[in-house]
């Protein structure tokens, strides 16, 4: 009899990708229970409550709401405590993968990435502005949370992720290898859209330094073209000084998901200028039938087509992005060949593919992993 099935997930305080892919899987194991450091309900979809959601500690401390991201690093210490009775199955960029399953259970863990704040690429923190002792004591505390993560890596028997690139990130800091399944992404919401060209430029996502919206900002102004923003976040305060100086720049915070279509279909292509892991965005703008420019490096060199579904540029600069924007025509991108290309991640073609690997992996044997080799990216 096959052990029972634990699914664990870094922590949910925010209903973004990651979220949304974890309601397809748990529709494919819906009585498998779910772990994971803190579950700020208030949002996340009230049908998550019928879930059997196990919390850390950690969920009961004070101020979670406020002190999110604070709380978010004590998952070395909190999923210590983590033991399944079964099999577990994590989703995990830090501290989900260190989940030690009880008796025989293997596990297998859907790694996002090797966390960007202690492997990068771009993680955002600009340690120059540091004062020198908070540096040194930074340097420190992020070599211990290395020598975790590696440590942690090895407690996974198989590992799967979602695209080449962040294989081989994931080689070249755990030497392990991870069998490819992009995440779903929801291209049905996009049916019948009628794509217009309303002559703006668009960029979506939250606002975090490596998503570097600054770029495409200065790039618009720099050509005087309209460009509009969608999101929130950490960086906000940043962008928002950013747009005030560029006359045609418009941030538009967070739009529910109807008003985000309209705005999609809308533009004339989507800006994706950050160097990303897979690039959901990117996949939904075709699925609305728009090209998108794109950072050549990242996940989106394998979800955009370059010449058929949009175009790179290929230096992470303001220069090279205009340079891009302005020889852009949006006659030379075809809507449905846009939408074919999307339909290659539909959550249809997902599923059958996710649960097939899951339940193989399961039954393999766990591999002699390779002592983790950490350099940084």
């Amino acid at each position: 009899m096959k052990p029972e099935l634990h699914l664990v997930h870094d922590y949910l305080y925010v209903y973004g990708g990651a979220e949304r892919m974890l309601e397809h899987v748990h529709a494919m194991w819906p009585a498998a229970p779910l772990h994971t450091l803190m579950y700020v309900r208030e949002q996340l979809p009230e049908t998550w409550r019928r879930w059997d959601v196990r919390t850390t500690w950690v969920d009961r401390l004070p101020g979670r709401l406020r002190l999110q991201r604070a709380y978010a690093m004590l998952q070395p210490v909190a999923f210590a405590g983590v033991r399944p009775d079964g099999d577990v199955l994590s989703f995990a960029s830090f501290g989900a993968k260190a989940v030690r399953p009880a008796g025989s259970g293997r596990h297998v863990c859907y790694c996002f990435t090797p966390p960007r704040f202690l492997w990068g690429p771009h993680s955002g923190v600009e340690r120059a502005r540091l004062p020198a002792p908070v540096r040194a004591g930074t340097r420190v505390l992020e070599a211990v949370r290395r020598r975790w993560d590696v440590q942690a890596d090895r407690r996974v028997d198989h590992f799967i992720t979602m695209s080449e690139y962040v294989a081989a990130r994931m080689w070249r800091v755990y030497r392990r290898e991870a069998e490819i399944v992009p995440p779903p992404v929801d291209v049905a919401r996009f049916t019948g859209v009628k794509p217009q060209d309303g002559g703006y430029f668009l960029a979506i996502g939250r606002f975090e330094a490596y998503k570097r919206f600054d770029l495409a900002i200065e790039a618009c102004a720099r050509l005087s073209v309209p460009l509009r923003i969608i999101g929130s976040g950490v960086d906000e305060a940043r962008l928002r000084r950013l747009a005030a100086a560029s006359p045609g720049v418009d941030l538009l915070g967070s739009l529910p998901d109807a008003e985000v279509v309209e705005q999609m279909a809308g533009c004339r292509a989507l800006l994706f200028p950050g160097e990303e892991d897979f690039g959901l965005t990117a996949v939904e703008a075709q699925a609305a039938g728009k090209p998108v420019i794109a950072y050549v490096e990242g996940g989106a060199r394998e979800t955009v087509a370059p010449g058929v579904t949009g175009e790179f540029f290929h230096a992470l600069t303001a220069e090279s992005l205009a340079e891009v924007i302005a020889g852009f025509d949006t006659r030379g991108y075809h809507p449905d060949a846009c939408r074919e290309q999307a339909q290659r991640y539909a959550p249809e073609r997902f599923r059958p593919r996710f649960q097939e690997v899951v339940e193989r992996l399961r039954a393999t044997p766990s591999p002699t992993a390779q002592p983790g080799i950490a350099s940084h990216d």
